[in-house]
């Protein structure tokens, strides 16, 4: 009688998703009990397989260091202790974070920035008075002051150099004639700023700058 059993289930090579499902444990879960005070309870066998047929593959990436997926210092030769900061490979240069390198960009690039500071300081000595953005007033600040440096010193080496930066020639020989008497006794501290209300349209916070 068991060979026939056996003879009968190797000929039935058959089987339905039935007989499988009976043939797992009926009850959802099995606890096994470690201790009095500690039960483990494990998931049933289909359970199981339904979340080990959800699971994604995972991913595994590279550790990088700053915004490259490796450090272009170590293929030259340097070791990783001396690499100690982010850099970033974009051909042939490497910039680290721009540490007391503080430039007023306005907007511009640096022709534009120039040209749009000459132009302030030039109608500043011209008028004497001007309203534009806080920003701008502060980034021209310097060049005025030294602009009225040069005309103190009035050589004419000085004179030259304020012909190449000022845009209007009067503007520069008269500046010249008038600093010695009007800046001879201070030393720095030429203009002012003086806040004022936000313009209108883009709340961009505004202020006068003048000479003192």
């Amino acid at each position: 009688m068991p060979m026939a059993m056996a003879v009968g289930c190797v000929t039935d090579s058959r089987w339905s998703m039935s007989s499988l499902m009976s043939a797992l444990p009926s009850s959802s879960s099995t606890s096994y009990s470690l201790s009095p005070t500690t039960t483990l309870r494990f998931p049933s066998s289909s359970s199981r397989a339904l979340s080990l047929s959800r699971r994604q593959p995972t991913l595994r990436l590279r550790s990088f260091s700053g915004l490259s997926p490796f450090n272009p210092l170590l293929s030259l030769g340097f070791s990783d202790d001396f690499v100690r900061f982010p850099s970033i490979d974009n051909g042939s240069r490497f910039f680290a974070m721009r540490h007391g390198r503080r430039v007023p960009k306005l907007n511009r690039p640096p022709d534009q920035r120039k040209a749009l500071l000459r132009g302030l300081t030039t109608q500043l000595l011209k008028h004497g008075r001007i309203k534009t953005t806080r920003a701008r007033a502060s980034a021209m600040r310097k060049y005025v002051d030294k602009m009225i440096t040069l005309a103190k010193d009035g050589s004419l080496h000085k004179r030259r150099q304020a012909l190449g930066f000022i845009y209007e020639k009067q503007i520069v020989h008269a500046l010249f004639a008038e600093v010695p008497d009007r800046y001879g006794e201070r030393n720095g501290g030429y203009t002012r700023i003086i806040r004022t209300l936000p313009r209108r349209g883009d709340n961009a916070p505004m202020a006068y700058i003048e000479l003192v």
